[in-house]
């Protein structure tokens, strides 16, 4: 199996860039400088309906922190419910409680209304007190399909070493979450962190947009195609030799 790629839209365009590049999903968001909002859902639908790519819509209402009040999971739920109504689009989330523990509860009401919809938590877990802990108990939820993390650094080749730990505990857990890195990854940066921690799942963002580090310029297709190139010949040489180091 092909290590996947995920790249962050802002935009149709940036979705059909993805698209061309050879993406195989993209997470759609507003406000990458917040570290991604709610993106409207016309613009949901307009995605949805002109690629084929796997749509995977980020709810979150605020950046202010990953613990929400009971006006903001209501509006959260009604988020998921309109995404839902599209058909076709996933839902991306995370909860956390005031002492930074995966909030069963809040996630156990949204991911009620998200019902069969493919779900990512998303990088709150980066912020949990304990990240092994919230992952395991993560693997509770079966419609959370993946989680998204940096291994609580700043940045996901920082964090490698928790993310091998991830990726052993995902192996060792019949049906966990796939473990997705994301943050600080690049072209440059891929080989080594690949091979250190064995992730089959990667998600970029400035990485391959048109102008390097900057968040709100466009996804440049050909920096997608090189990503994806290399992710291939990653997989291939993976498939070739098992054990290599």
């Amino acid at each position: 199996m092909r290590i996947k790629l995920e790249v962050i839209a802002l935009s149709l365009e940036d979705a059909l860039a993805a698209e061309e590049g050879g993406a195989d999903r993209i997470e759609l968001i507003a406000a990458m400088e917040e570290g991604g909002l709610t993106p409207p859902i016309d613009l949901a639908k307009r995605v949805a309906a002109r690629t084929k790519l796997d749509v995977q819509v980020m709810v979150r209402p605020h950046g202010r922190s990953f613990a929400y009040a009971e006006p903001e999971l209501e509006r959260m739920a009604e988020d998921i419910r309109a995404i839902r109504r599209l058909g076709k689009p996933g839902i991306v989330l995370g909860c956390l409680t005031p002492d930074k523990r995966a909030d069963s509860r809040a996630l156990s009401r949204l991911l009620d209304e998200a019902g069969e919809s493919n779900v990512t938590f998303h990088r709150a877990i980066d912020e949990a007190a304990d990240l092994e802990q919230a992952y395991r108990e993560l693997g509770a939820f079966p419609s959370i399909r993946r989680v998204l993390t940096s291994g609580g650094a700043p940045a996901a080749p920082e964090g490698a070493a928790l993310i091998r730990r991830l990726r052993q505990l995902e192996a060792a857990m019949p049906g966990a979450p796939a473990v997705m890195a994301g943050s600080g990854l690049t072209i440059g940066t891929l080989p080594r962190f690949l091979a250190e921690t064995g992730v089959r799942e990667v998600h970029l963002g400035t990485g391959v947009r048109s102008l390097d580090g900057a968040g709100r310029s466009r996804v440049d297709p050909r920096k997608v195609a090189k990503v994806r190139e290399l992710l291939d010949r990653m997989s291939a040489r993976q498939r070739a030799y098992p054990n290599a180091p």
